[in-house]
């Protein structure tokens, strides 16, 4: 009885070893992975770093008629953080009522003296022609990341005339502030040999574009100083190299439009560099890429490797409709991360957000992505949990 007794109680010990052992090896691979995607349903992913925490802002997410917010230590567990921005503010100039349920779009905030200011897209309630596209660009302030914002102003930032969405600020290093923006397809045919193509087919009877634009920003957010610069366009031959790429959702017969949004602008080595999604959001040919120049409001050259992030499902994969990126660095600051929002074989229509590791050298930007395998965590992350 008693060696029966000993046996139970050594093969119990075993047991409990060997399970303990199994979950601390759990524990210990979960910490030195992620896989894509993340844990956040966002479209338009931005991502703020201040204080030691991460704070993503993005287009759905949860909120209603107007913005969310998502914190993090280590750029891949993500927290909510709710609602931080609310349409009805006391200085509110949108149309909740409008198309899409107001189009509040690609929120994104920076730090600026102790102050945080949201930029972002949505219908303007001054609409006196009814257009279904009356998208501009708002400001809205907050003392903390969360919020609540406040819009600075019952109105947009500045009338261009037409409709434009998503808003981007790059601060250079003489002080000065740039906003870019993307023009609306709306009510814009452009012609090209890529509209006289789908005429000829009898795809399209016009090809719309959207073209992204660049304009001084006042430091306060305030307004706008002189007139918007036309930087980044699609392309009007299809000699072009990018005419290709940049064309697919009219070639695939998904839409006749051809988009150039989603814009990012970065400096390094005394370059400017502007990334860019291209094709319809909700196709499967949303792509990334890049152009370079010498100044912040060009002219642009657009990369010879380009599209840098697109759909994988042509090699098995099963990703797609990758763009509207912004960029992050790692705990330590060491690595460099494209985060985008992209759709899966499992998500199905939803966006989800990524983040895949981006290297920039010698002009040229290369992404390691888009992957739904396990990655490394990114540098420092690790000894960020471990503090937590």
């Amino acid at each position: 009885m008693q060696k029966s007794l000993l046996l139970v109680g050594f093969l119990t010990f075993l047991f409990f070893s060997y399970s303990s052992a199994q979950t601390t090896q759990s524990v210990t691979r979960a910490k030195t992975t992620y896989t894509n995607p993340l844990p956040v349903q966002f479209g338009d992913p931005y991502v703020l770093y201040t204080q030691g925490t991460y704070y993503m802002y993005g287009t759905g997410g949860g909120a209603d008629k107007g913005f969310a917010a998502y914190s993090s230590k280590d750029m891949v567990n993500w927290k909510s953080e709710g609602q931080v921005y609310f349409h009805n503010n006391k200085n509110g100039w949108s149309d909740p009522k409008a198309s899409w349920g107001g189009a509040y779009w690609a929120p994104e905030v920076y730090e600026v003296k102790g102050k945080y200011y949201l930029v972002y897209s949505a219908q303007w309630q001054v609409n006196p022609t009814q257009e279904v596209e009356n998208f501009r660009i708002g400001v809205a302030v907050a003392d903390k990341p969360t919020g609540p914002f406040i819009d600075l102003s019952n109105k947009p930032i500045f009338d261009p005339g037409y409709p434009i969405i998503d808003a981007n600020v790059f601060f250079d290093t003489n002080g000065k502030a740039y906003l870019y923006f993307s023009r609306c397809c709306y009510k814009h045919p452009v012609d090209s040999e890529v509209a006289d193509l789908a005429r000829k087919k009898g795809w399209y009877n016009a090809i719309e574009e959207s073209w992204v634009y660049g304009i001084e920003l006042k430091p306060d957010f305030s307004g706008v100083i002189g007139e918007p610069v036309l930087v980044l366009r699609p392309p009007v031959s299809l000699s072009d190299k990018q005419a290709d790429w940049e064309s697919r959702s009219v070639t695939a017969r998904e839409v006749n439009r051809r988009w150039t949004e989603g814009s990012v602008t970065f400096k390094k080595d005394n370059l400017y560099y502007i990334m860019y999604s291209a094709n319809h959001f909700g196709g499967r040919y949303y792509a990334i890429g890049y152009a370079t120049s010498s100044s912040p409001l060009g002219p642009f050259k657009k990369a010879a490797n380009n599209p840098i992030l697109q759909q994988n499902t042509d090699q098995g994969g099963n990703v797609t409709g990758t763009g509207h990126n912004s960029i992050a660095y790692s705990p330590d600051r060491k690595e460099m991360f494209c985060v985008y929002h992209a759709r899966t074989a499992k998500t199905g229509d939803e966006r989800v957000v990524c983040i895949d590791r981006m290297e920039v050298k010698n002009g040229k930007i290369m992404i390691a992505g888009p992957t739904t395998t396990p990655q490394k965590l990114p540098s420092g992350a690790t000894k960020t949990l471990n503090n937590n």
